[in-house]
């Protein structure tokens, strides 16, 4: 292994920018994202940068007259039907890396509600009774194991993530004694891979291994291209006989998951987030709903300034930056620092009375009505559920 003091550079597949960049006009918010490479005005050649409003079709990477003869396999545990950042990047390394003969397999553990195709899969393998609800790794890392038997991918990509995908993919190079693996890896090309040593000091590089960890934000997961997204349901049924198997014969009990009150999360990890801004006049009425909804509690600058919430509710660029999967705003307007701060949230619903508001515009599902009579409306509702299924 070749080791080079400093930080190298990428020079095969685009690394993600973490500072996404973005406009916020009368439209709205627009993310400029990574077009086709072409030429400049000076004839050089450069990824032209063009906004997602006027993206041309994608085109499918693999003809559909081509039959595949070498194959990669990505691996992916989803969360409620979809795959996080991290998995979407480990996808989208196989995809970039793949040939024009080559077809990306993805396996993912846990149902799968994404567009494979988007995803830059050709195949796709989907195990809904596993996943990150449940700790079955002999079951998992047996159906992985029978699936690589019947494939023999030339490397298989793993996402890094400290939990579900680095113990699988470690106990799999554990497995398998005749296989290189890399973890922690941070730069990839089709000549090689980089991973941190030393804390840091050194980058190290090698060449392509079997199995590879990838660490966060090493691949830039916006694929210019489509993978045939396929559902291979025959592989599914034959690959959960597999993992019955050797869930049948496993040495414990998964006692399963506590899970912890949203109101004791950090703001960073809460998956789910209600927020208030200065149109929010009842507190009580907003803390009773998110403590119905098991939801963290966030608040705009203005509501924090008002003393209306505790300054590490503040979400934005003066306050943090969250990630949730939903982002439920009530009463904001959506001023440039607070759209920062939910930059990175997937699912954001904004609840506001003048339409015309940032937020509005930002947010995926919009509400034009009193941030009150929503909050009491809605809590009707999830204590009517919630006492229908009790009786039940």
């Amino acid at each position: 292994m070749d080791v080079a003091m400093g930080i190298g550079k990428n020079k095969g597949i685009r690394r993600i920018d973490p500072r996404r960049p973005f406009t916020v006009n009368a439209g709205g918010l627009k993310r400029i994202v990574l077009g086709e490479v072409g030429a400049g005005d000076d004839g050089r050649r450069r990824l032209l940068i063009q906004s997602q409003s006027h993206q041309t079709a994608k085109p499918v990477r693999l003809a559909a007259d081509v039959a595949p003869v070498k194959c990669l396999l990505a691996v992916a545990h989803s969360d409620r039907g979809t795959l996080d950042e991290h998995a979407r990047q480990a996808v989208a390394a196989a995809a970039l890396l793949a040939d024009d003969v080559t077809e990306v397999v993805l396996l993912v553990f846990g149902d799968l509600n994404d567009d494979i195709a988007a995803l830059g899969a050709d195949r796709c393998i989907v195990l809904p009774q596993y996943g990150n609800h449940v700790f079955a790794p002999e079951a998992e890392l047996a159906a992985l194991s029978s699936l690589i038997e019947q494939l023999q991918p030339a490397h298989v990509f793993i996402p890094d993530n400290g939990i579900a995908g680095s113990d699988l993919g470690r106990r799999l190079g554990a497995a398998a004694a005749d296989a290189s693996i890399a973890t922690c890896v941070v730069e990839i090309d089709k000549t090689g891979l980089a991973a941190y040593r030393q804390q840091g000091q050194f980058l190290a590089r090698r060449s392509l291994a079997n199995i590879i960890l990838l660490e966060i934000d090493a691949v830039d997961a916006r694929l210019p291209f489509l993978g045939r997204g396929q559902v291979a349901d025959k592989l599914s049924a034959a690959l959960a006989v597999a993992a019955g198997a050797a869930a049948s014969a496993k040495a414990f009990l998964d006692l399963g998951c506590k899970t912890m009150a949203a109101s004791q999360m950090e703001l960073e990890e809460a998956d789910f987030i209600v927020s208030a801004g200065n149109g929010v006049e009842d507190v009580v009425l907003f803390n009773s709903l998110a403590n119905a909804l098991d939801a963290a509690v966030g608040a705009s600058r203005v509501a924090v300034d008002d003393g209306k919430f505790k300054r590490d509710k503040q979400i934005g660029a003066t306050g943090k930056t969250v990630s949730a999967s939903a982002y439920l705003a009530f009463g904001i307007s959506g001023a440039v620092q607070h759209l920062q701060g939910i930059k990175d949230c997937r699912h954001v619903i904004a609840v506001n009375l003048d339409a015309s508001a940032p937020m509005i515009k930002r947010a995926d599902l919009g509400i034009i009505g009193d941030a009150q009579e929503l909050m009491a409306a809605l809590l009707d509702q999830v204590r009517q559920a919630r006492n229908a299924a009790v009786a039940s």
